[in-house]
């Protein structure tokens, strides 16, 4: 499972699996339960790419990013790690 600290936002932690660029399994630590849980549901079982483009750059609260643009940037980051 690929673990990922996150910055500026309450969730601190996201770990994941990927398969074949598939996301298997997320797993938000902290931040708000609902939003985190729905968030990794809708993106389970959809290829990185699909999720990095939704999710990158959305803001939370003026913020300058948010759980689902975390998300983004921590698959950004295990696809730099993986080339």
């Amino acid at each position: 499972m690929y673990s990922y600290k996150t910055k500026g936002t309450c969730s601190r932690e996201i770990q994941f699996d990927v398969e074949n660029n598939i996301v298997k399994e997320i797993r938000f630590i902290g931040g708000c339960m609902g939003n985190t849980q729905g968030v990794a549901a809708l993106c389970k079982g959809r290829n990185i790419d699909d999720i990095i483009s939704t999710l990158k750059g959305i803001d939370c609260g003026g913020r300058g990013t948010s759980c689902p643009d975390q998300l983004a940037l921590a698959l950004l980051a295990y696809k730099q790690q993986q080339a």
